[in-house]
């Protein structure tokens, strides 16, 4: 009897009498808690193999083939990022992208899911690990970048990095998630997010700014209601090769790449506004780039090569019920890119960064939409009759709450 249970443990390993959890003492977590070893992993003569290797996703599509696509749009292809390497800073060091950039954005289930046996569904903290710094979600729960130099590196810390205290979006307040506005369907079809502001909210005509047609015929909402973004003004990028100078640098450095990186002026305030690719005013932010390459402590070619001069309309995730005042736009002409030359406190031109000002048009572009034109500042800034009228009764609001 015993020589038939060994032979028949031989013909079929898996049903034999000792189990996976014998030599393996793993516990899966939910949602998988209650599969059996086998759902995941293929039987390969007297023992088992996952199917794909630790970073592939074909585990995981075996079950949920509809989510494959998802690695076919930007947050996995990371192609908007690509190309705007490949035209700036990968014509000066072809390898920028693979040295500077390549951290994040996902190549597998796993890098959102968990890795091993703990699989779990994506939580706010999990986007985070990516979604840092300056990019747009820090912001949503009150985290601005700090400072380069090591002398900022204080105060609270997330995902490694250390932040300043913002105001949150009032969403965050609420409790709501990434995933409660980005759904993984919406990320699978390509899209940012599987909610507009629309779905949720009506604009109340009873407020006034609400009450102005072409405010909602012209602004997305996010145009006012952005509290405000973390900005980044003139990022300098040093590419030291057998260059001992790079101890002399005392700011953050990342220790895989042979780029220096630090700022010349770094914001956190209204962002500035221009016309998106749905013909509306958004705020936009920049991207100013200036790249030189230092070997054996020469520099080789131009310093500072002005690189990129460009901006990109986007949505901040710093939501608040209040909304700057009438001359917050109608009288502000520098947050359209039309500084007043009298009005200038940086010059980047007399440093020799070859922009005039960060807040003029000449030399820049919007990647994603266009500039407003002297035409249409002059028509933002006219003081017709409605505008006294709507600006008389916005004044009046303040006064009458406050009264008692």
């Amino acid at each position: 009897m015993l020589v038939w249970l060994a032979l028949a443990a031989l013909d079929n390993p898996l049903s034999a009498a000792e189990s996976c959890s014998d030599c393996h003492p793993v516990a899966l977590a939910a949602p998988h808690a209650e599969l059996a070893c086998q759902a995941c992993h293929a039987p390969d003569q007297a023992t088992a193999h996952a199917q794909g290797g630790p970073g592939a996703a074909e585990a995981c599509v075996g079950c949920h083939a509809e989510m494959a696509g998802i690695f076919q749009h930007d947050m996995a292809t990371r192609a908007p990022e690509r190309a705007f390497v490949a035209a700036s800073f990968g014509q000066h060091d072809a390898q920028f992208f693979n040295r500077n950039c390549q951290g994040c954005h996902v190549s597998s289930c796993r890098d959102c899911h968990g890795s091993g046996h703990q699989v779990r569904r994506p939580d706010t903290a999990t986007c985070l690990a990516c979604h840092k710094g300056g990019a747009v979600g820090w912001d949503y729960l009150g985290r601005a970048p700090r400072e380069d130099s090591l002398r900022y590196q204080r105060g609270p810390k997330a995902q490694g990095e250390h932040y300043l205290t913002m105001r949150p979006d009032v969403h965050a307040e609420a409790g709501l998630s990434c995933a409660d506005c980005h759904s993984k369907r919406s990320l699978l079809t390509g899209r940012k997010s599987s909610h507009s502001c629309v779905d949720c909210h009506q604009p109340d005509p009873k407020i006034i700014e609400h009450s102005i047609a072409q405010h909602l015929e012209k602004l997305e909402c996010y145009a006012c209601h952005s509290a405000w973004s973390p900005q980044e003004y003139g990022s300098f990028y040093l590419q030291m090769i057998d260059s001992p100078a790079r101890d002399y640098f005392y700011v953050r450095q990342n220790p895989r790449s042979d780029t220096i990186k630090s700022a010349y002026l770094k914001l956190q305030q209204e962002p500035p506004l221009g016309w998106n690719q749905r013909g509306r005013l958004s705020p936009m932010r920049p991207f100013i780039g200036y790249f030189s390459r230092i070997v054996a402590g020469e520099p080789e070619g131009e310093e500072n090569r002005l690189v990129t001069a460009s901006w990109q309309a986007f949505f901040p995730h710093t939501i608040r019920r209040g909304t700057a005042m009438c001359e917050g736009c109608h009288a502000n002409p520098r947050r359209f890119l039309h500084e007043p030359p009298q009005e200038r406190v940086y010059r980047p031109d007399l440093d020799g960064l070859k922009l005039e000002s960060f807040w003029n048009q000449t030399g820049q572009q919007l990647r994603n939409g266009r500039f407003l034109n002297q035409d249409e500042l002059a028509a933002l800034e006219s003081k017709s009759p409605a505008y006294i009228k709507a600006y008389i009764q916005k004044w009046q609001s303040f006064i009458q709450h406050v009264a008692p």
